[in-house]
């Protein structure tokens, strides 16, 4: 069985549905057929489960075992939510290289309360949301199943990206991680896959001017700036948007 050697570990509604279906595209690369194993999220998940028992997970969500000189990758953003999904990850394969994609913190949580709206599940305005969010998650503490609020209703709790990585870099070392943008992808795509080639250390591939499409882009029109929940989101988020409007490596972001 093959092991799972990179991440596209997030972040949710930050473009990894694009460069996931970019990736898989390049010949030496294989992700699962859905995108999203989430193996390491599953709330059957055996803290207990060999890497052979992971590899057979896995290997169902593959067409196919990959051949010599493949690897082999997830895209599920919820991993890099969860510190005790990144253990998971780090238990299974010490060496995995993640990359991650971040966007601007407020955009990033009004996309997710924008996608869950339109699949019927959150039911609230954007300000309403926002405020409800810290009592559903202390409610949902430890709770996983796939309707639990902790994957629909994390709005700014998935935007804060600090506690986030500081938990990845307990176990995976910085040469291990590639920080990139959203706002890198969709403007320079060809750049930003060659980027993540070079990291994985995959040889670069020739890109169409077709290869790049759009891949779920967001059809909606986002609140304006005073907005009642845009400004609470501001408030909320003034670490993360601090920082998101400075930080410039891995420290940048992880420091106290």
């Amino acid at each position: 069985m093959a092991h799972v050697e990179f991440m596209l570990g997030g972040v949710q509604k930050a473009g990894t549905s694009a460069l996931a279906a970019y990736l898989a595209r390049v010949p030496s690369l294989q992700l699962p057929e859905a995108k999203e194993a989430h193996v390491f999220d599953a709330p059957d998940y055996d803290e207990n489960a060999s890497v052979e028992a992971i590899d057979a997970r896995f290997d169902a969500q593959y067409s196919g075992l990959p051949a010599a000189n493949v690897l082999r990758g997830d895209a599920t953003p919820i991993t890099i939510f969860e510190a005790a999904f990144v253990a998971r990850v780090a238990r299974y394969n010490p060496q995995m290289k993640w990359v991650l994609l971040l966007r601007e913190p407020v955009a990033r949580a009004i996309s997710q309360w924008q996608m869950e709206r339109s699949r019927g599940v959150e039911m609230c305005s954007l300000w309403r949301a926002v405020l409800a969010e810290p009592r559903r998650l202390r409610e949902a503490h430890g709770d996983w199943r796939l309707d639990s609020p902790l994957r629909w209703a994390s709005y700014a709790a998935r935007s804060d990206y600090a506690p986030q990585l500081r938990a990845l870099r307990q176990h995976f070392s910085d040469a291990q991680i590639l920080l990139l943008s959203a706002d890198a992808l969709a403007a320079f795509p060809a750049k930003t896959v060659d980027r993540v080639l070079h990291f994985l250390g995959v040889p670069p591939v020739e890109h169409g001017s077709a290869d790049f499409p759009r891949v779920f882009a967001g059809a909606y029109v986002p609140p304006p700036a005073w907005s009642p929940g845009r400004l609470l989101l501001r408030w909320r988020l003034r670490d993360a948007c601090a920082r998101w409007s400075s930080a410039r490596s891995l420290d940048d972001w992880t420091r106290p």
